[in-house]
């Protein structure tokens, strides 16, 4: 049975600084934050909008995962990409939502589902409530501008 999504830190911080976090709820109720991912995040500070948006979302869930197997750590990641690919690799058919093209090549390789930030956009357009969020161009325009 599939757990709960997965995100990595780039999608998350994105969607925080752009105030679209909640897309991420098209996609599942709750999603997995691996501590490696909740490390790096906290880093930037406690006042951090993405740190702070953490610490009081509740469907935002911080969570352990195994340690990184070596057809993953072959793949020489970063610590959060490589602690979300765990989580889908020890979870089949687990979804998790990475931007980092090396690290989405992983996850194909593996046969673990991947989305990136534009696919939680995605997401809600092809339910047909494409009023309800923004488009395409406002995701590409808040990436230049906060990334």
């Amino acid at each position: 049975m599939a757990e709960l999504p997965a995100i990595n830190t780039s999608p998350l911080i994105f969607l925080t600084k752009g105030g679209f976090v909640n897309l991420l709820l098209l996609i599942s109720p709750s999603i997995i934050v691996p501590s490696a991912v909740a490390a790096e995040i906290q880093e930037y500070g406690e006042i951090d909008v993405t740190a702070v948006a953490l610490k009081n979302t509740h469907w935002l869930i911080v969570q352990e995962t195994p340690p990184v197997p070596n057809v993953i750590q072959n793949w020489d990641l970063g610590q959060g990409e490589s602690a979300v690919l765990t989580w889908g690799y020890v979870n089949p058919g687990t979804e998790v939502i990475i931007d980092h093209l090396a690290a989405r090549r992983c996850a194909v390789t593996l046969g673990i589902p991947v989305r990136g930030t534009l696919g939680c956009d995605y997401c809600q357009t092809t339910r047909g409530n494409s009023g309800c969020t923004p488009s395409f161009r406002t995701i590409a325009f808040v990436w230049y501008v906060f990334i």
